[in-house]
C-alpha cells in the first residue's frame, strides 16, 4: 500500500470552491524575441547544399534552471559541418543564463561546456540526486555527459561516468526504470554513417525524391542500436540494453519518450522512428521490458505503414487520465494522434480530431501537447522544415522553409490556429527541435525553435489576460530528486486534469520539467494529488491560481512567488 501523506499549503486555508465555468476564448499572440532576449547564436547543421543525410537532421534546445535560482536558462546545442569535423567540430553546446527580467547572458565561455565536436540533442537530469541538474549531449560522434557543480560550471564526466558511445546518437531521455531513486538513461541512435560507402545522390532509388535527386537515406543505410543505461547509484552507469530486454532492430531512432504509458506506475519507452516501425517497450515492472508496439497500435499508421517519424511527445489531451501520443512524419504524409485507452492500447485518431487536416507540404519536427491559453486543454505545437532543399526548385507541393503550426484543443477536436494567431508563426524557417517552458514566469509558455543554419526562434507567449494557471516544481526525497515520472493530478473548475513530470520529447529537445496546469476561469485548485515513483501519494487542497509552488515528496508544498 502508498504511503500517504497531506500537503501543507503555507498560510493558506480555503474551503472548496463551487466548480468554475469555462473561461471565454482569449486572444493569443506569440511574439519570436531571440534577438532582444540575446539568444543570437546561429545553429551550425551540415552544409547549405545538403549533400548527405548527416547535414539535415539539425538540433535541439533545452530549458532547464542550471542555477537553481527558479528561473528557466537556455541551452542550445550546436552541430558542425563535414569540413569542421574532420578537423575537431564546432563547439557544441551554448549555455544562456537567465536574468529574471526577460534577457539571457551567454555564460558557454565560463560554464565548462568546451567540447567540440558536431552535437544532436540533449536532455536533463539530477542523475547524482545532488539538487543540480545534469546534462547529457548526443552526438554524431561522441556523445557527453557534463555534471553539474552546482556552482554555476560543468564538468565532462562522459568518461568516468562509464559513457564511450560514439554512435549516431538523437533523442535521449532520463527516467528511473527500476524505482531504485536514481535517474537511468535511454539514448536512441540514427545511422551508422560513412560517407566513403554512402552513394552519390541520384544513383540509387533511395536517393530520389518525387523524381529529383537528393542525398541518401535512411532506408538501405544500417541502422545504429538504441541503448539503455542503468545509474548504478555511485556516479557510474551501465549498459542495460540487453539484460533488460531492450532489443532495436537496428532502426532509425529519433524522437523518445520515457514515461508511464499504461498507467501501471512503471515508465515504458516509447521509440519514433524515421521510415520504419516505432517501437513501444512495456516495462514490466521487474527490471526487464517488453516490445509492444505494433500490437499496442502505435507502431504504425491506420492503414498499417510505417511512417517517416520524427518528433513525439505525450499528453492526456481528452482529460480521461492517460497519457495520448503525437508523432510528426514527413511531407506528404499526415501527423499522427494516437489516443490512449484501454490503457496501453493506441488508436490512431489523427482524422477524426483535425491533427491531420494540413496533411500534406508539411515535414514536421519538434512538436508539444502545451497548453497555449491556459484553458485547461492540451494543443498541439510544431515545428516544420523540409531536409531536401531542392524542393523549391522543382514544383513538389512542399517548400524546404516552412511555417510552424498551432492546433487548438476544442475538446474533441483540434482546430488549425496557425493563420488566425498569425505573426512568427507564419514567418518560415527550416526547423528541427523545439524545447518549451515559462522562461518569464508569468504563467504561460513559451516555445524555443531551432533554424537549421539560422538564429533560433524565441517565442513569448504574450496571451491576452483571462485564464489563470499553477506550475507546480516537484523534488524528490524517496525518489529521484527531480520528480521525474511522478504522476500529478488537479481538479479545478469543472475538470480534472493529469501530467505525468518529464522533460523529453519533441525532438532532440528537453523542455521545462514543472507541471504547469491551466485553469481556465477557476481562481482555486479544488484538489491536487502527487504519486510519486515511491509509491508516496501526496494530497492538497485550496490552491490558489497565478502561482508558483514547491512540492518536496512527503512533505509541505508551498508557495514560491
Amino acid at each position: 500500500m502508498p504511503f500517504r501523506a497531506r500537503l501543507v499549503i503555507t498560510a493558506l486555508l480555503v474551503s472548496l470552491p463551487a466548480a468554475a465555468p469555462d473561461a471565454q476564448r482569449v486572444a493569443i499572440k506569440l511574439v519570436d524575441v531571440a534577438a532582444e532576449a540575446g539568444i543570437d547564436l546561429v545553429n551550425v547543421s551540415g552544409g547549405a547544399a545538403k549533400d548527405y543525410i548527416v547535414d539535415a537532421n539539425g538540433n535541439g534546445a533545452a530549458f532547464f534552471d542550471y542555477d537553481n535560482d527558479d528561473d528557466l536558462d537556455l541551452l542550445i546545442v550546436n552541430g558542425s559541418t563535414r569540413e569542421h569535423f574532420a578537423q575537431g567540430g564546432d563547439p557544441m553546446v551554448a549555455l544562456y543564463q537567465n536574468d529574471g527580467r526577460g534577457h539571457f547572458r551567454d555564460v558557454t565561455a565560463s560554464s565548462g561546456f568546451n567540447r567540440r565536436g558536431w552535437g544532436s540533442g540533449v536532455c536533463v537530469g539530477d542523475y547524482d540526486n545532488d539538487g543540480a541538474r545534469d546534462v547529457y549531449i548526443t552526438a554524431f560522434g561522441p556523445d557527453a555527459l557534463w555534471h553539474n557543480t552546482g556552482k554555476g560550471t560543468f564538468v565532462d564526466v562522459t568518461r568516468s561516468a562509464g559513457f564511450e558511445e560514439s554512435r549516431w546518437g538523437t533523442s535521449c531521455s532520463f527516467a528511473d526504470y527500476d524505482h531504485d531513486g536514481y535517474l537511468d538513461l535511454y539514448v536512441a541512435n540514427y545511422v551508422a554513417f560513412d560517407e566513403r560507402t554512402i552513394p552519390a545522390r541520384g544513383t540509387t532509388a533511395n536517393c530520389r525524391f518525387m523524381a529529383t535527386d537528393v542525398f541518401c537515406g535512411p532506408k538501405r543505410l544500417t541502422g545504429d542500436l538504441d541503448v539503455l543505461y542503468h545509474n548504478n547509484g555511485d556516479g557510474t552507469f551501465s549498459d542495460a540494453t540487453a539484460r533488460t530486454g531492450v532489443k532495436d532492430p537496428g532502426y532509425y531512432g529519433f524522437g523518445v519518450i520515457f514515461t508511464d504509458l499504461n498507467d501501471d506506475g512503471w515508465p515504458d519507452i516509447y521509440v519514433a522512428n524515421d521510415s520504419v516501425p516505432n517501437l513501444l517497450y512495456r516495462n514490466r515492472g521487474n527490471g526487464t521490458f517488453v516490445e509492444e508496439g505494433v500490437i499496442s497500435g502505435a507502431a504504425l499508421s491506420s492503414d498499417g505503414r510505417p511512417q517517416a517519424s520524427m518528433g513525439v511527445d505525450a499528453g492526456d489531451y481528452n482529460g480521461d487520465g492517460l497519457p495520448d501520443l503525437i508523432v510528426t512524419n514527413f511531407s506528404h504524409d499526415y501527423n499522427t494522434l494516437y489516443e490512449n485507452g484501454p490503457a496501453g492500447l493506441f488508436t490512431d485518431r489523427s482524422y477524426a480530431t483535425g491533427i491531420a487536416s494540413t496533411a500534406g507540404p508539411y515535414l514536421g519536427w519538434g512538436v508539444k501537447f502545451v497548453d497555449v491559453d491556459n484553458d485547461g486543454r492540451l494543443d498541439v505545437f510544431m515545428a516544420n522544415g523540409h531536409v531536401y532543399p531542392e524542393v523549391d526548385k522543382h514544383g513538389l507541393g512542399t517548400r524546404y522553409q516552412q511555417r510552424k503550426q498551432l492546433f487548438l484543443n476544442e475538446g474533441t477536436r483540434f482546430r488549425h490556429a496557425t493563420d488566425e494567431v498569425g505573426g512568427a508563426l507564419l514567418i518560415e524557417k527550416s526547423s528541427r527541435g523545439a524545447a518549451f517552458g515559462d522562461y518569464d514566469n508569468d504563467g504561460d509558455i513559451d516555445a524555443l525553435v531551432i533554424n537549421m543554419n539560422d538564429r533560433p526562434t524565441l517565442l513569448r507567449n504574450d496571451m491576452a489576460p483571462g485564464n489563470h494557471w499553477i506550475t507546480v516544481r516537484l523534488v524528490g526525497t524517496k525518489s529521484n530528486r527531480d520528480g521525474i515520472g511522478a504522476k500529478v493530478s488537479i481538479e479545478a473548475g469543472n475538470r480534472k486534469q493529469t501530467t505525468l513530470v518529464r522533460g523529453d520529447g519533441s525532438y532532440l529537445s528537453h523542455s521545462d520539467t514543472r507541471a504547469h496546469f491551466g485553469l481556465a476561469a477557476a481562481t482555486r485548485v479544488n484538489r491536487i494529488e502527487i504519486r510519486w515513483p515511491s509509491g508516496i501519494v501526496d494530497t492538497a487542497s485550496g490552491l490558489m491560481a497565478d502561482r508558483f509552488y514547491l512540492a518536496r515528496e512527503g512533505m509541505a508544498i508551498t508557495g514560491l512567488r
